[in-house]
């Protein structure tokens, strides 16, 4: 196995160099140039070299474990989420451990027991929000900034929901349509609260119909929502809090006998993989979940090493125009 010193040695350093540059630590790299630290990971690279991460761990007193907690697991934006995240822990040598519908009593447990060197918690819901050891890293995903006010060992990183959720209801305002369908979470989630006041927001000069749906009650759940929205005085479009709830939406109109877009005009929001292979496809707000996922493992990265990063800014979201909405019947 190449070491270090056969690095340092192609790479004309010392070693203390190769191990600033492969530190765990923003700070031990920053004094690297880049012009080294450019050699050193070519040199690497030549070599085949890997830092022997579990001494490194071990010096450091850490684990190189990150617990990345989410809500349901069977949901299709989580995996964007660890698939992002698992993507920057291998890149600073870290392993993801995952958790689905763990409350906060199970989290603070796992927290305590110090396997973890910090926690990444996405979309929580209420009955994650309890208190989790204030010792610990903890990096919100897709939640309230207020949960971390005051705290240094803790970060939010939001995504612009409401926003995309704005631009949502102004696609379908400008197609003319002026009464229009909500499928709205009933889940506690920050995220959905979000979705709720952009919603509202974006809507107010138009005529409203919404219909509640758990999101965890999966497609049933959602195609049950659908029907009583679109059973009676039924809207030309509908907004639906994800893109599960879309395709709850689908099945319900096809099973009335209602076309999409001709009848009823969808968006959803997340952009699932399955989203663009709806038939029609889907018109949906991508939420960013692998940069989701990677950003919020550099914030917890930086704070496991001892930093003190910015809060960051709310991630963008895009809608992406498909083929699932069309212009309003003149009638309406």
């Amino acid at each position: 196995m190449p070491t270090g010193r056969e690095v340092a040695r192609i790479a004309g350093v010392s070693q203390a160099t190769v191990s600033l540059v492969f530190s765990g630590s923003e700070a031990a790299r920053a004094r690297v140039s880049a012009a080294t630290r450019e050699r050193v990971l070519a040199a690497a690279r030549q070599l085949g070299y890997q830092p022997q991460a579990a001494g490194r761990q071990l010096r450091l007193g850490r684990t190189g474990l990150i617990h990345l907690a989410v809500p349901n697991i069977l949901g299709p934006f989580f995996a964007r989420v660890l698939d992002g995240a698992q993507s920057a822990a291998t890149a600073l040598g870290l392993s993801v451990v995952v958790s689905s519908g763990w409350d906060s009593e199970a989290l603070a447990r796992v927290c305590g027991s110090r396997q973890f060197d910090g926690l990444l918690v996405c979309s929580p819901d209420d009955a994650q929000l309890g208190e989790l050891p204030s010792a610990t890293p903890v990096v919100f995903l897709d939640a309230d900034p207020g949960l971390v006010a005051g705290s240094p060992l803790r970060r939010t990183l939001e995504l612009d929901v409401a926003g995309g959720m704005a631009a949502a209801v102004a696609h379908l305002r400008d197609l003319g349509h002026r009464r229009i369908g909500h499928l709205r979470s009933t889940d506690s989630a920050y995220t959905f609260r979000s979705r709720q006041s952009g919603f509202e927001r974006a809507a107010a000069s138009l005529e409203v119909c919404e219909v509640g749906v758990s999101i965890n009650g999966g497609l049933d759940a959602a195609r049950a929502a659908a029907r009583e929205l679109l059973d009676g005085s039924r809207p030309h479009a509908v907004v639906c809090d994800d893109d599960v709830v879309a395709a709850g939406l689908y099945h319900a109109a096809a099973e009335l006998g209602l076309r999409i877009p001709d009848d009823v005009s969808v968006v959803g929001i997340d952009n699932i993989l399955a989203a663009a292979l709806f038939a029609p496809a889907l018109t949906t707000v991508d939420l960013p979940g692998e940069d989701l996922g990677s950003a919020g493992v550099g914030l917890l990265a930086a704070l496991v090493a001892g930093e003190q990063p910015p809060a960051p800014a709310p991630l963008p979201t895009t809608l992406l125009l498909r083929e699932s909405t069309r212009t309003a019947p003149v009638s309406l």
